[in-house]
């Protein structure tokens, strides 16, 4: 494999693209008062919304991610992305509108609506802290793994910082709607590059017919093993799979999605910023809609780097990874698989394109990052500046924001080179999930669903959840190195996944004890936030004569019946 490097053309284009969507973010830019710069006014259309959440999910540390994982475990990874389509409906349907009606700036301040202070402080300071060591540092993560390939020369700190920068520099200015309008178009060029990259892999390995007669020579050989092309191409997997067996599958992988989609200021902040609630139900659906192809463009050439690259040395590159606690060069993409998607870049494209490409990579990062630097900025001002300062002007409060975002750049920064650390990219994000939001989940879904739901119930469950979570998290780093008998030992080898379930049962007995021995809630209070018949009742007239277009209920049973029909297939 030969040196990878780019051209004057490419560097040009990615130059230019970053100047271009700079300048873009900032003639969008709205900041007249606190609503226009952290919900973009409240006015995104349906089109805005669905692109904008699908931009914000399927960023470079999703994209660079999903192809990591489909090399290393098969293509399962695929299963977060159409569970996301079932989590968005539900979305949609049962949790969107409590969430518009309420006016909310942030889910923290839901929570108090419905519950009280103390479990929007908790969730808030919850929210800005995976927001950093997440979604942020994540996105950072990824660009420096490109930049690094680049510019080898260049130390890690300095292109981390370069790129928090160029995130930040219409973020900050310009608020959400700046961050939006960005990603519509970082969301275009992205699918036009997965597109383009998934034609030049099946090209290179001779077509489906190519990809399933090389992963056959691949038998015996990491990481194929012993399993056949079916086997691999399969979603459902057996018990004892590593990465999603089927219960994990049935119980851990949808309260990590509905953490992530319904839950999350990072994601539900674009639903929030809605012209209204068909619009925002709309938008929804379409983020799900875009989520089904990904399968075929962003999955599938991770598995096609399987036959071309498996065997191929990297130790060209001298890119350092940590690996059971020392530095090591990697040498192939067993040792970082995390570099399957840069190596497929370089390998496959012809320069220019590259360029375009790269762009568009990058613009997935930008887009990420400078959106959880958005709604953490929000999660600051007006669950904890506003508390404390509340004479501020509604200016001031944006300038608060931007203070605030300018402090999260500098940790998102200092945290994206431990990463690494963790072998795969999407290992560490669902397993740093899996430990936060069960209880978060188990709050909210009680709290829309159970009248007697209540304050002290929530708060309990999520102290609750969190000593539980901190546990599991030392039994992690105490048999670190494996090897070790006895119950704790035993409790530590049970999956992430099982474990985020466990999570999210014990968060809700926690709650129903607390809640039961406790006063309920005045019921004038939680009212505008309960499910019930008379809600469903009054949703149901507003769809009358409505055409089947428009009709929410259709359009997700369509969603649904699509879903169905990819994962039925590649069951």
């Amino acid at each position: 494999m030969e040196n990878f490097g780019l051209t004057p053309i490419d560097i040009w284009v990615m130059v230019i693209y970053a100047v271009v969507i700079i300048g873009y973010g900032l003639y969008h830019a709205k900041q007249k008062n606190s609503e226009e710069y952290f919900l973009g006014g409240r006015s995104m259309l349906w089109p805005i919304v669905g692109i904008s959440l699908f931009a914000a999910n399927i960023s470079s540390s999703t994209l660079v991610g999903l192809a990591g994982d489909a090399y290393k475990t098969n293509t399962h990874v695929y299963n977060y992305e159409w569970l996301a389509v079932v989590v968005l409906i539900v979305f949609a349907i049962f949790f969107m509108p409590f969430y518009l009606r309420s006016k909310v700036y942030t889910m923290p301040e839901f929570l108090e609506r419905r519950y009280d202070s103390r479990s929007r402080y908790y969730f808030s300071v919850v929210t800005i802290v995976a927001n950093v060591i997440v979604d942020t540092a994540a996105g950072l993560y990824v660009g420096m793994l490109i930049m690094k390939i680049v510019f080898p020369g260049v130390p890690v700190w300095i292109l981390v910082a370069l790129l928090a920068l160029a995130a930040a520099a219409y973020t900050i200015p310009g608020g959400l709607s700046s961050v939006i309008h960005t990603e519509v178009l970082q969301a275009i060029l992205l699918l036009i590059g997965s597109i383009i990259l998934t034609y030049f892999c099946f090209s290179a390995v001779g077509g489906w017919s190519g990809l399933m007669e090389g992963l056959v020579a691949k038998q015996g050989s990491y990481p194929v093993g012993d399993q056949t092309p079916e086997q691999i191409l399969s979603l459902v997997r057996p018990l004892d799979d590593e990465f999603m067996p089927w219960t994990g599958l049935l119980l851990g992988a949808p309260i990590l999605g509905f953490y992530f989609w319904a839950t999350n200021q990072f994601m539900v902040q674009r639903v929030l910023g809605a012209k209204d609630l068909n619009h925002g139900r709309w938008g929804a659906l379409f983020a799900g809609l875009l989520k089904l192809p990904v399968l075929f463009f962003m999955v599938f050439p991770g598995t096609v780097a399987i036959v071309l690259y498996s065997d191929a040395d990297l130790s060209f590159l001298n890119y350092h990874i940590v690996k059971d606690g020392h530095k090591i060069i990697c040498a192939s993409l067993s040792d970082c698989p995390n570099m399957t998607y840069p190596v497929l870049l370089f390998s496959l494209l012809p320069k220019g394109l590259l360029g375009l490409v790269l762009a568009g990579l990058l613009a997935a990062m930008m887009s990420s990052v400078s959106a959880t630097f958005n709604s953490a900025s929000t999660l600051i001002t007006m669950d904890f500046v506003q508390k404390l300062r509340p004479q501020l002007t509604s200016k001031q409060l944006v300038l608060a924001g931007q203070i605030a975002t300018l402090i999260l750049v500098i940790l998102a920064a200092a945290w994206a080179p431990q990463i690494e650390r963790f072998g795969s990219l999407f290992k560490y994000l669902q397993r740093v999930i899996a430990y936060i939001c069960p209880p978060v989940v188990a709050v909210f879904v009680l709290g829309l669903f159970w009248r007697r739901a209540n304050g002290t119930g929530a708060i309990a469950s999520l102290l609750g959840g969190l000593a539980i979570s901190i546990f599991l998290i030392i039994l992690e780093v105490l048999f670190i190195d494996g090897g070790k008998t006895g119950i704790l030992a035993y409790i530590n080898d049970i999956h992430f996944l099982h474990k985020a379930a466990i999570l999210f049962f014990a968060s809700i007995l926690i709650h129903i004890m607390f809640s039961l021995s406790s006063q309920p809630q005045d019921a004038a209070q939680i009212k505008p936030y309960l499910y019930t018949k008379a809600f469903f009742d009054e949703d149901s007239k507003s769809l009358e004569g409505l055409p089947w277009y428009k009709n929410y209920r259709v359009l997700a049973g369509i969603l649904l019946f699509l879903t169905a029909l990819i994962v039925g297939y590649f069951w």
